[in-house]
């Protein structure tokens, strides 16, 4: 039986002060990371370039107009092949308009080891997924040198 082909998804590491932003995402069984903390962004649309997938993604998700970003990394696992960009978050919070997910929040190095956040929406903590956990800190790592 072959092989389903990965989907392919622009996310943004987009930080303010040393703090990540994250979205929580919805609880719904049936979308990638469920109920738990992620990186905004999503996958392409036909004939779109990685930049164009991920200034669309922050625009549709947050009403943030991401300009002066950079290519981070590729990812893939049995999910997804990523293109990770970052991004300065140049706005306070409430100047976003989240039109996906649960929450929102900046994030610091502790929050992000710990592997879960607070949300007070949801009014407990939730886990940040996996992959995104692993993405910031080599991120992180990557900025120590």
């Amino acid at each position: 039986m072959p092989s389903k082909p990965l989907r392919t998804a622009a996310i943004a590491i987009l930080s303010q002060k040393n703090r990540f932003l994250l979205q929580l995402r919805d609880d719904i069984p049936t979308i990638l990371y469920p109920g738990q903390w992620a990186l905004f962004g999503g996958h392409f649309e036909k004939g779109e370039t990685a930049e164009e997938a991920i200034k669309r993604e922050i625009w549709e998700e947050i009403n943030y107009n991401i300009i002066d970003f950079k290519l981070f990394a590729l990812y893939s696992d049995e999910n997804a092949y990523r293109y990770v960009f970052h991004a300065p978050l140049t706005v306070p919070l409430s100047q976003l308009n989240q039109q996906e997910g649960w929450d929102m929040a900046l994030i610091d190095r502790e929050k992000l080891q710990t592997g879960h956040c607070y949300s007070s929406k949801a009014r407990q903590y939730r886990p940040l997924a996996l992959v995104h956990q692993k993405i910031l800190l080599d991120f992180l790592k990557s900025r120590v040198k």
